[in-house]
């Protein structure tokens, strides 16, 4: 196999500039990079489900658990995932339902076959439970699932009102790793983006969390928010040393959809959100900065200050690992089919207390998922190497891509030698862009059709 990639623009090739950090790609389309699939009609998709999940796999695939809580009580203005307003008796009832979900599914052939070595509980607002609550959806975790001697059991949560109580009863829970979306510690940022607490109040609550030293503390860090200038940014990465948090995310802005802040933005009641260029220099003084306090870096947008940061769940779910999806809004990816669940709490309430499927959608994924899954793997950790990558039709697949992988050399976005393709700041800045351009050369190039009669011979 051969790849011409004549055949392909500057939206896969990359554009020729003396400054390939802010100008390789015209902007970032999404958060994640995916694949084609294809839909599973609506009166397979039980008959498939129930198949997938009486099937015993091995030990050795790697798999994660995720449960959503899809309750907030604030909107944040960059949002585009808004399900549910928090209430107490809607919170309760989701919860008794969701329980119901989760021992039935720990309970199948699939689930306990395997071990799972990440879980995390997200939203919406997992916090927005109550503490009683939280502990015991971690002891019902550990005690009907297995799970690897070291899995990583993730809360995810607001700073806001998590007090005390909850903290220690997650821990008794068997929480030992906890996620907050700070997003900006700068009063005014947090204004814009409606989060509830002032900088002072964030600031001294992580600190005292992270000086318990029971469990990593991650800290959620989007840069290009309105008003979040490079010398805000850079006092959001000063406070995050301050408070002596164990781990970091620092994510790219990405406004989408029915996010309110577009049409705040529209109205000029906050400035717009940085532009591509300037979100890049962001990244560059985000990057130099963790070089400069020596902060590991354990994939192109997250470091670690503590050695028992790992950020398991992150480097799995969204690469290669199989995820079981539990809770109203959760989606994840088993035996080759990718799911989501109901979104609407009614629907999804309704299917539970009847005994229906949970599912709204379902798809069969390509058959170079793995390859792809391979692909993001190497992209999001800031190296593709050839020998983690699956054959392609019987063949290198990192030989495949040598004459692409070549022009984002010259174009200053990597460095290649015969066994890694190695990102620059540049291209980890792009990784997204870049491992979404392999994808579409495999879907847009006859090699998927060759790769599939390979694996029929």
């Amino acid at each position: 196999m051969y790849l011409n990639i004549n055949q392909f623009d500057e939206s896969i090739l990359a554009v020729d500039t003396p400054d390939p950090l802010r100008f390789a790609f015209a902007k970032k389309h999404s958060a994640h990079a995916g694949g084609m699939s294809t839909p599973v009609m609506k009166d397979q998709q039980g008959e498939v489900l129930s198949r997938l999940l009486t099937t015993e796999k091995s030990k050795s695939d790697k798999r994660c658990l995720y449960v959503h809580v899809p309750f907030c009580r604030v909107r944040c203005t960059f949002c585009n995932f808004f399900q549910n307003a928090a209430s107490r008796k809607l919170v309760e009832d989701y919860f008794e339902a969701l329980m119901t979900e989760l021992k039935e599914k720990a309970k199948q052939p699939w689930t306990q076959s395997g071990l799972f070595h990440a879980v995390y509980i997200g939203g919406g607002t997992p916090t927005d439970l109550s503490p009683k609550q939280v502990e015991t959806l971690g002891k019902a975790i550990r005690q009907y699932f297995p799970l690897s001697t070291d899995c990583e059991i993730t809360l995810e949560g607001r700073i806001n009102r998590f007090s005390d109580e909850m903290y220690y009863r997650a821990l008794e829970g068997g929480f030992n790793r906890f996620s907050f979306g700070i997003q900006s510690f700068n009063t005014q940022v947090r204004r814009s983006a409606k989060r509830l607490d002032d900088r002072e109040v964030v600031l001294d609550r992580v600190a005292d969390l992270s000086r318990m030293d029971q469990a990593p503390i991650i800290l959620d860090l989007l840069y290009g928010l309105p008003y979040q200038t490079l010398d805000v940014f850079e006092q959001d990465l000063n406070d995050f040393m301050a408070t002596g948090a164990h781990g970091i995310d620092l994510y790219q802005l990405v406004v989408g959809g029915s996010a309110p802040m577009l049409n705040l933005v529209e109205k000029g009641k906050i400035p717009p959100p940085a532009n591509t260029p300037d979100k890049a220099a962001m990244y560059e003084l985000g990057s130099n900065f963790m070089t400069k306090h020596h902060i590991k870096q354990l994939s192109v947008n997250h470091w670690a200050r503590d050695n028992r940061e790992r950020s398991q769940y992150n480097s799995l779910a969204k690469t290669y690992a199989e995820v079981l999806p539990i809770g109203c809004g959760a989606g994840g990816n088993i035996g080759g089919y990718g799911m989501m669940q109901h979104r609407s709490l009614d629907a999804y309430m309704r299917a539970i207390k009847s005994g229906d499927s949970v599912i709204a959608m379902m798809t069969k994924q390509h058959a170079l998922e793995p390859l792809f899954a391979a692909l993001k793997s190497g992209f999001d950790s800031g190296v593709v190497r050839k020998a983690l990558l699956p054959a392609l039709a019987g063949e290198d697949a990192f030989e495949f891509f040598m004459p692409l992988f070549k022009q984002w050399q010259q174009k200053g976005l990597a460095e290649l030698d015969s066994q890694y393709l190695v990102l620059t700041l540049a291209g980890r800045f792009w990784a997204v862009s870049l491992a979404q351009a392999c994808i579409q050369v495999l879907q847009q190039t006859d090699v998927a059709a060759k790769h599939i009669d390979s694996m029929a011979v």
